[in-house]
């Protein structure tokens, strides 16, 4: 990036631009809260295979993640925005035919599809805020980034509801109206309740075509990595074991955020509360992360450094689980929902620890560690098999070894790494 594009008028401009693609990536990420228990509803599914639209979400970071790179290259980081924005475009409008079939094999492509735009802007546009200023205060920086992702993300379950619900209660109504229905009015019902996601979806569809020719038209500045010496060359990602580490660790830290978010309704039901009690847990979730966000803003690095945060977000997180297994009821769906209070500091920390010494091979360790996403595919289905062979309940026990691997990098293994003459700037 060129230098005038980091005087202090500029870097606010881009941190505003690249703030609202971070709110988009909250909107399309954590409205899965809501889809999850819609799906499972509408498509009459067990808890594991309702947990597949978190799978379907993620797994396309691992698939896509150095395809994703290679694009960058080719097309430039602002390019490369605002083509992830069209793609993610192209998922939404695949849950048209998908909620007028009620096929949930289709949705589950639309949301792939979606995931797919999203790892090429994540890919972009998390290097382009550690890059952005020092490497000592890039957790912060990406802290006020996680803020407009959990904004989004707070108010996209509630938006969703709102529009594909006619009254407060309904959900709960049709539940109960459905253990009584014959076969023929449940398919209506359902298939009712189902195309209600097209008018959301085309809405959804059109704002990110919206924006993606906002960002065209933008005088975002650009950015490349520099270019690789024949010295340079040989050393390739496998020769930093630090940004290896860094990549399990996002596949542990993202694993446990979206367990807790995308589980915390159904298990709201199953501990006796209504749809309608239940919806709400999820946005208290992303609004605790908010306060924690802001507190790594203000603390980060002046008070605390980034390693040590990591290290009492993870721990703190060991606490709250071992809480949520003694209790019971909504006391326990509180303790769940306060995990989001750690959980939110995990991903800025690890990301700029991971990257740190890179120099011209930021992009490539960027993918690296956006293939660790896929870590919201594989736990929360961990975390399904586990609810469906004992229960919701005892299936959190999962997220101790995942936080307990978080201290181990914090501690460790994020000192592991080659020297390089230059760090990020």
């Amino acid at each position: 990036m060129k230098d005038n594009a980091r005087a202090p008028g500029n870097t606010i401009v881009i941190m505003i631009i690249i703030g609202s693609l971070f709110f988009v990536f909250g909107f399309v990420t954590w409205v899965n809260s809501v889809l999850i228990p819609y799906f499972r509803l509408i498509c009459e599914l067990s808890i594991q295979q309702a947990m597949l639209v978190a799978f379907a979400f993620y797994i396309s970071y691992f698939v896509m993640a150095f395809p994703s790179s290679f694009i960058l290259k080719r097309t430039g980081y602002k390019n490369g925005m605002m083509l992830g924005l069209l793609v993610m475009a192209v998922g939404a409008l695949v849950f048209v035919p998908a909620a007028n079939s009620r096929s949930y094999t289709l949705f589950l492509v639309g949301l792939f599809i979606e995931a797919t735009g999203l790892t090429l802007l994540q890919t972009a546009a998390n290097p382009y805020v550690t890059i952005l200023g020092p490497i000592e205060s890039a957790a912060s920086r990406i802290s006020i980034m996680g803020i407009c992702n959990k904004v989004a993300g707070a108010i996209a379950p509630l938006l969703l509801v709102g529009a594909i619900v006619q009254n407060p209660n309904e959900i709960d109504d049709v539940q109960n109206k459905l253990l009584t229905a014959s076969l023929a009015d449940k398919q209506i019902i359902l298939d009712e309740l189902s195309a209600r996601l097209v008018i959301p979806y085309l809405t959804i569809a059109l704002i990110l075509i919206a924006l993606g020719l906002v960002i065209r038209f933008t005088r975002l500045p650009d950015i490349h990595d520099e270019a690789l010496s024949f010295e340079q060359q040989k050393n390739s990602l496998l020769q930093h074991p630090h940004l290896l580490l860094g990549a399990l660790a996002i596949f542990c830290a993202v694993g446990v955020e979206v367990v807790v978010i995308d589980s915390i309704i159904n298990y709201g039901q199953y501990t006796g509360l209504s749809f309608r009690e239940a919806k709400y847990f999820a946005t208290y979730t992303l609004l605790i992360m908010i306060i924690s966000y802001g507190i790594g803003i203000v603390a980060i690095p002046k008070i605390i450094s980034q390693r040590n945060a990591l290290i009492i977000s993870a721990v703190f997180g060991i606490a709250l689980t071992i809480f949520t297994m003694i209790t019971e009821g909504p006391l326990s769906v509180w303790f769940i929902a306060f995990m989001g209070l750690g959980n939110a500091l995990l991903w800025p920390a690890i990301w700029p620890l991971s990257l740190q010494g890179l120099g011209p091979l930021t992009s490539k360790g960027s993918a690296l560690l956006v293939m660790g996403v896929v870590g919201g595919a594989i736990v929360p289905l961990l975390y399904g098999m586990l609810s469906d062979y004992s229960n919701p309940h005892m299936a959190y026990l999962i997220l101790i070894p995942f936080y307990a691997y978080i201290v181990y990098f914090a501690a460790s293994g994020s000192r592991i790494r080659i020297s390089q003459p230059d760090a990020i700037h």
